[in-house]
């Protein structure tokens, strides 16, 4: 097997081939799936590594001691042989991982081979393809909690243990220094008990993150904002508790936790940081100084990690492997998000070169971790629907009702809004209120007052928060769902079983369960009358683009760079515990563009997010089609905001056809290039209007709806295998049900 190990005397870097551990009683033998860097433990002890003799012993003063006593006790050269025989060895890196047991040890019978777990261990959770882990040092992971995530296990218990040294209270404020990984991973711990917290870190990035994250504010060590924000949030006081998450040989950490915390307050120190106490300051309001000790009780201790003797729950409640289980139940049940951290995701055989890049600030990381090859990185151990190696594309079945209720054709097609956000007002409502044989009757809002201005700006008949009222009012055909992504699905299912026709903007579904409830509520109304709102494929200049590019006949490739930018900070597509990941919210619509340009639905889906974050990072998705196709689509956030949003390439047979962000258009083919169009940027058309025009059309006469239901369902399928892809490391296949 390999394993990624370094020499502490050259400082040299390895992934060796090195025998696979025995499994041992009393443990089990753990195939690795992701393990997690340490960007603050690990990094220090590689750039030790790499520093002279001189400077390793100033950066370890411990072990200089211990050296010299060897000296007094066994002389110069046998402390010289044994020393320097110490440093030129490999050591392994790495304790933090998840993975899937492969064969379990006598006298443990609380997992079973194929399950999945988190490890914990500086000796037992190497960076190593396989590890022996004790039984003390392993925690099953919860159903349907992602692998990636629970390689965070070890490291949440650090940072776990350090917030129960500080004895957090409802209500308390607490300030954390140093916004790393684990100070991170203390914010959202801090936020969960129900505690005001405040960040400090000199990089803005990390104090947006923190925020993002559940802070209340965070900046700078040396602005006055955090100490007015701690005085606003005290009454002068000072914080309750300070938690030091901070690295280096700087004492302002110290100081300024003196300078902010309230009298008779605790500080807690988690991180390895410089502590030259100042004396006067910590005795005037006589500070609680604490320490953390790595996991929890039980770190350490041989006869609790090594031969598996666990401490009575009625004297030792928090252990370090029942912290290990809190932290992922914790993850499990969504109060601690750790996606947002993950800047970097790297293949195993890669983990020289990503240490490096580390080291030398190429790369700029809170999270990075290892992916491991094999089936428990492909997802087939045990993570329920998340790592499933297939997505099911739901089959659509039609109940025996009336497709399309009878109506008169010469009168107006009676429209009702279900939102009216930004998207509804500027996108959609001014095409369809000037638009002849339309009639809007009903605007439904949960507040009232943008329900009254949608009907102030758009002449709707009625404005009401009562959505039942407007569902069973007979005289209104067609309903359109324009509100927050989480409400979709239940909306839709409800307008269907009101026999409306629907218009729901992207996305259908944010969950597999989500889409097979719309499809039961087709199948159970018998009302199969729905749109989604992907318009791309309605876009004017798209579509004379694909005309003239002609029928193709072999296979094609196609390139689809969506230059997103990023988000106002506040904005609701963050919420992802709610609302789902940006792209499960506008994939879709890329996938779709491509789908029909490509005239078939995906077979399989390839994701892997660039920055580690597919909720808010670039996300690269390759689809595979039926007839050898691909599709890949990247998106971004990025980029420059000058650069155009959408460029489109598709190329076969000897041609190719070139969109740029829907204001030109180009076909070459040959050696001649032929342009279809050029507009102005004002007069972008993104095909808004063109497709309501088609789904007024098929409301008003009962014909096919616009786009087939079965294509909604694929594209909506193949959104949702994204983050299952993004989850397992694999490409996802997409299973057609029968």
């Amino acid at each position: 097997m390999k394993q990624v190990v370094q020499n502490y005397k050259s400082g040299e870097l390895a992934v060796l081939d090195v025998p696979v551990p025995g499994c041992k009683p009393g443990g089990v033998l753990v195939r690795s799936a992701y393990s997690l860097i340490s960007t603050g433990t690990e990094l220090m002890k590689v750039s030790e590594a790499g520093m002279s003799m001189l400077g390793k012993a100033r950066s370890r003063p411990d072990q200089v001691a211990k050296v010299m006593q060897s000296v007094a006790t066994n002389g110069v050269p046998a402390t010289y042989r044994k020393v320097m025989g110490k440093l030129d060895s490999y050591t392994p890196l790495g304790y933090s991982l998840c993975g899937v047991v492969e064969q379990v040890g006598t006298g443990i019978d609380d997992v079973a081979v194929g399950d999945l777990v988190a490890c914990a261990g500086n000796e037992h959770a190497l960076h190593a393809e396989l590890n022996w882990v004790p039984k003390n040092l392993y925690a099953r992971v919860p159903d349907g909690l992602a692998p990636r995530h629970a390689a965070f296990g070890t490291v949440g218990s650090i940072a776990l243990q350090g917030v129960r040294r500080g004895e957090p209270q409802l209500g308390d404020v607490a300030l954390v220094i140093g916004l790393g990984l684990i100070g991170q991973l203390v914010v959202q711990l801090l936020t969960a008990s129900g505690v005001r917290v405040l960040g400090v870190d000199p990089d803005p990035t990390r104090c947006e993150l923190a925020e993002r994250l559940g802070a209340a504010a965070c900046g700078d060590p040396a602005a006055a904002a955090v100490e007015a924000a701690v005085a606003e949030l005290t009454g002068g006081h000072g914080v309750d508790q300070v938690y030091l998450a901070a690295g280096g040989d700087s004492n302002q950490p110290v100081e300024l936790a003196a300078r902010l915390c309230r009298d008779r307050g605790r500080v807690v120190d988690i991180g390895k940081t410089r502590l030259d106490l100042p004396w006067n300051a910590y005795y005037e309001k006589e500070l609680d100084v604490r320490f953390s000790r790595s996991y929890g009780p039980g770190r350490y201790d041989r006869e609790y990690e090594l031969e598996g003797r666990d401490y009575p729950i009625g004297y030792v409640r928090w252990t370090e492997r029942r912290n290990l289980a809190c932290v992922l139940d914790l993850l499990a049940r969504g109060s601690v998000d750790v996606e947002p951290l993950v800047s970097h995701v790297a293949d195993f055989d890669d983990a020289v070169e990503t240490y490096r890049s580390l080291k030398d600030g190429g790369l700029k990381a809170v999270a990075v971790l290892f992916r491991y090859p094999g089936p428990a990185a492909d997802g087939a151990a045990a993570e329920g629907a998340a790592e499933a190696p297939a997505v099911t594309v739901p089959a659509v079945r039609r109940g025996g009702g009336a497709t399309a209720p009878a109506r008169s054709a010469k009168a107006p097609v009676r429209l009702a809004f279900v939102g009216a956000g930004n998207y509804a007002t500027s996108m959609l409502l001014p095409h369809l209120a000037q638009r002849d044989g339309v009639e809007l009757s009903a605007v439904v809002t949960t507040t009232a007052l943008s329900a009254a201005n949608a009907r102030r700006k758009f002449g709707f008949a009625e404005a009401t928060t009562d959505l039942d009222a407007v569902l069973g009012d007979t005289s209104i055909d067609a309903v359109f769902v324009v509100t927050r992504h989480s409400s979709h699905a239940e909306l839709t299912q409800k307008a269907l079983r009101a026999g409306k026709a629907v218009f729901v903007e992207k996305p259908l579904a944010l969950t597999e369960d989500e889409l097979a409830g719309v499809l039961t509520a087709v199948e159970e109304s018998g009302n199969d009358r729905l749109q989604v709102g992907f318009n791309r494929r309605f876009a004017p200049l798209l579509r004379e683009a694909r005309k003239r590019f002609g029928v193709r006949t072999g296979p094609a490739s196609l390139r689809y760079l969506v230059n997103a930018g990023r988000l106002q900070h506040g904005s609701w597509y963050l919420h992802q515990g709610t609302e789902g990941s940006r792209f499960a919210g506008e994939g879709g619509h890329f996938i779709d563009t491509a789908s029909w340009l490509l005239d078939a639905d995906p077979v399989s889906v390839y994701a892997v997010a660039a920055s580690g974050n597919e909720g808010s990072g670039d996300v690269q998705v390759v689809l595979h089609y039926p007839d050898g196709s691909t599709a890949t689509i990247s998106y971004v956030t990025t980029g420059a905001p000058g650069f155009p949003k959408e460029t489109l390439d598709l190329v076969a047979d000897g041609k190719v056809l070139r969109l740029d962000d829907f204001v030109r258009a180009a076909v070459y083919d040959g050696r001649r290039k032929r342009w279809v169009s050029s507009r102005l940027p004002k007069a972008r058309d993104k095909g808004q209007s063109a497709e309501l025009a088609a789904f007024v059309k098929a409301v008003r006469t009962g014909g096919p709806m616009p786009v087939p239901l079965e294509s909604l369902v694929a594209t909506t399928s193949a959104t949702l295998a994204v983050r299952a892809g993004l989850a397992g490391g694999a490409p996802v296949t997409l299973a057609r049900a029968r």
